[in-house]
């Protein structure tokens, strides 16, 4: 199926050209720091992450730090793991598919508690942990004939509509480094003029009339890792409150390389192929706050909430991009030169400095043990947690505040036009056998997009093992995860009245996750 979609709701933010640079950030950023899996321990992971309202690991400080004040004793947790990525696409009837295996982990830190204290208040902890929540470790490429746009369209449109006027000759060679100018300096796109030698627009050589061959391939790495330190204590052991002050720390590089090649046999229509690099590093910390109770009904059942406050994340990003394109006999024939030229922006990447406000998180959680008159008698149980997360909320702004031309007013209209918020579930159990436990767990996370059209999602189902004995735990966990989300190569605005059905891929994920964690009590 030939995907396309109509996209007026970002008309405004195209206009700009914004896309046509692929200048950092855009709407496809925002989710990076929102729209995931979240990672934790090897219990964490095998019951769905359903950790809202047990505690006792020290995953509860990213999800709800009360849990933290169920510890009555100290330990020290670390917990290694690697994932496996198999992708697969469908890009206008063409299907393709790409895999990668990356290095990832999970908590490592150290919980320190206090039992057996005076008063109402029966005992306190605090925790110190690194987590990975999220590996930006991929690999994805896909390919597709198009008889219907081109990816060179976008530079078209924003050399035509800048400052309401179109761009000069001059102003279409130097100020829009990422992309047009790169275009234009490599003859992918040319200036039209009238029989005075005026100039009347642009035009590109792809034509797609006559059939592109295109080629989308990205190769991302990274990970979303967060530093915390969680309070928590437990009154009575009924009531246990907690809090986590949270340091996000985001690492990002991005290369893609996207490819059209004319599919015809004509070796005189003056155009062969053309190439365009982009490489992205992106860098961010910011910081958070997370407050959870957790309210011990009966020995069996526990109840949880919590709130995680927006993060505010300052980034710096570096860009660099290239170009390449085969003009076959028109360089030779005009310019008595090669027919393919290249271009960059100077080899020296453009530094880009702004910050993020990432979506506020509400979880609601319950948990069913089995157990005896006390708990140290648990043979399992049964535990859900119900989030909310504000996808829509994420802002942007220029790092010394100022509008920056109308770039993050614009990018901010578009994500509250784009995104929506959205409810995510958890589900998980364990059952205990003496020294041995058996853990299931299932999650399903659904899609951020307001557009009904865009089918996307991301559910995981798990399982594992883990054995304690005098003082010493280790857990092994295999997740699989499967997702579903859209990817757009390029975006075109078109006009008011005659939109552009802008097409994508529908891109489906299918991820191994292996972890192993080890703890020792003291």
């Amino acid at each position: 199926m030939k995907k396309k979609i109509h996209l007026a709701m970002c008309s405004a933010f195209l206009a700009t050209g914004l896309y046509a640079q692929q200048i950092p950030p855009t709407p496809d950023d925002a989710l990076r720091s929102a729209w995931f899996i979240p990672n934790g321990t090897a219990r964490s992971v095998a019951i769905g992450g359903a950790m809202g309202s047990l505690g006792g690991d020290i995953s509860a400080a990213n999800v709800n730090p009360a849990g933290i004040g169920v510890y009555k004793s100290s330990e020290f947790v670390i917990t290694p793991g690697m994932i496996l990525n198999n992708n697969t696409y469908d890009y206008r009837g063409t299907n393709s598919s790409s895999n990668n295996a990356a290095f990832m982990y999970g908590p490592v830190g150290f919980v320190f508690a206090s039992g057996n204290r005076k008063g109402s208040w029966s005992s306190s902890a605090f925790s110190l942990s690194v987590t990975q929540l999220a590996s930006y470790n991929n690999h994805q490429t896909f390919t597709g004939f198009n008889d219907y746009s081109s990816y060179s369209e976008q530079f078209l449109e924003e050399l035509v509509s800048y400052q309401g006027r179109g761009a000069s000759e001059s102003e279409a060679s130097n100020l829009f480094p990422f992309g047009s100018s790169l275009a234009y300096n490599t003859y992918l796109v040319e200036g039209t003029f009238d029989n005075n030698g005026n100039l009347t627009g642009y035009a590109s050589r792809a034509n797609p009339a006559t059939g592109l061959m295109q080629k989308y391939d990205e190769t991302t790495k990274g990970g979303y890792h967060e530093i915390s330190l969680g309070f928590a204590g437990s009154k009575n052991d009924k009531w246990y409150l907690g809090t986590s002050i949270n340091i996000p720390v985001i690492g990002y590089n991005r290369q893609l390389i996207y490819s059209e090649d004319d599919a015809t046999a004509d070796t005189t229509n003056q155009f062969g192929y053309f190439d365009h690099l982009l490489r992205t590093k992106s860098s961010g910390v910011g910081i958070n706050a997370k407050l959870g109770l957790i309210y011990k009904a009966s020995n069996a059942l526990r109840l949880g909430f919590a709130v995680h406050t927006p993060s505010y994340i300052g980034y710096r990003d570096d860009v660099y991009a290239e170009m390449s394109t085969e003009t076959e006999s028109y360089r030779q024939q005009k310019f008595q030169t090669s027919d393919e030229i290249i271009a960059n922006n100077q080899d020296i990447p453009t530094r880009y400095y702004y910050g993020q406000i990432t979506p506020y998180r509400v979880i609601a959680s319950g948990s069913y043990l089995f157990t005896g008159a006390h708990s140290s008698q648990q043979k399992g149980f049964i535990s859900a947690d119900v989030e909310f997360v504000n996808y829509r909320g994420v802002r942007y702004s220029a790092s010394n505040g100022e509008s920056d031309g109308g770039y993050f007013s614009y990018l901010n209209d578009v994500i509250k036009d784009y995104y929506k918020g959205n409810v995510n579930v958890r589900l998980g159990g364990e059952m205990k056998f003496d020294v041995w436990m058996v853990r299931l767990g299932g999650a399903y996370y659904g899609s951020p997009y307001k557009d009904k059209e865009l089918k996307a999602s991301r559910a995981q189902i798990s399982g594992g093992v883990g054995y304690r004995n005098k003082g010493f735990f280790v857990d092994l966990t295999y997740a699989q995860s499967f997702n579903k989300d859209v990817i757009f190569p390029y975006r075109l605005s078109g006009t008011p009245d005659q939109p552009v059905a802008n097409t994508f891929a529908d891109a489906k994920n299918s991820r191994a996750n292996v972890l192993l964690t080890f703890g020792v009590k003291f």
